[in-house]
C-alpha cells in the first residue's frame, strides 16, 4: 500500500465515523496535487453544536483505533460552528449549515477530485441540493477525463 493510499483509507474511516454520527453532505477531496500541506479534505455538515462535538469525538476515536493516529491540532471546539481536525495528511472539517454555506470550502478546491463515499461503506449519503450538484459536476469532469484517455 502506498503512502497516499494509506491516507485515502484514513479519509474513508473519517467519513464512515462522520456518517455513523449522522453527519451529512460528506465530501472527500483529494487535494494532494493542489496543496503541499495535506492530501485529503473530509468535509461534512452537522446539524448543531452537540452533533459537531459527537462527530469530532467519533472521528478522533476511530482514527486512533484503526491507525493509532491523533490529530496534530483541533480548532473550533469552543464554538462548534466549524471544527478543523488536522491529522497532517488528512484534514477533517465539520461545519454547521450556516458556516458551510458561507465558506463553501469544497468549491474553493473544486479542481480537486472527489472520492466516492461508497468506498467508506456509506450506502445512502444525505446531500443538500447544492452539494449534490457539486458532486455531479465533479463526477462529470472526471468522466470527461476518462473519456479523453
Amino acid at each position: 500500500m502506498t503512502e497516499h493510499s494509506a491516507f485515502k483509507e484514513q479519509a474513508l474511516v473519517a467519513a464512515r465515523a462522520i456518517d455513523e454520527k449522522k453527519g451529512t453532505d460528506i465530501v472527500i477531496q483529494d487535494v494532494s496535487d493542489l496543496l503541499n500541506v495535506t492530501d485529503y479534505f473530509v468535509i461534512c455538515t452537522a446539524a448543531n453544536n452537540r452533533r459537531v462535538d459527537a462527530i469530532a469525538e467519533e472521528v478522533e476515536e476511530q482514527l486512533f483505533k484503526d491507525f493509532g493516529i491523533k490529530p496534530v491540532s483541533i480548532e473550533g471546539l469552543d464554538e462548534s460552528e466549524w471544527v478543523l481536525m488536522d491529522y497532517g495528511p488528512i484534514v477533517v472539517h465539520i461545519f454547521q449549515p450556516g458556516p458551510r454555506d458561507y465558506y463553501r470550502l469544497e468549491q474553493l478546491w473544486d479542481a480537486a477530485p472527489t472520492v466516492d463515499v461508497a468506498l467508506a461503506g456509506i450506502e445512502d449519503p444525505v446531500y443538500t441540493e447544492r452539494i449534490a450538484r457539486l458532486l455531479e459536476r465533479a463526477e462529470g469532469a472526471s468522466q470527461d477525463t476518462v473519456d479523453e484517455d
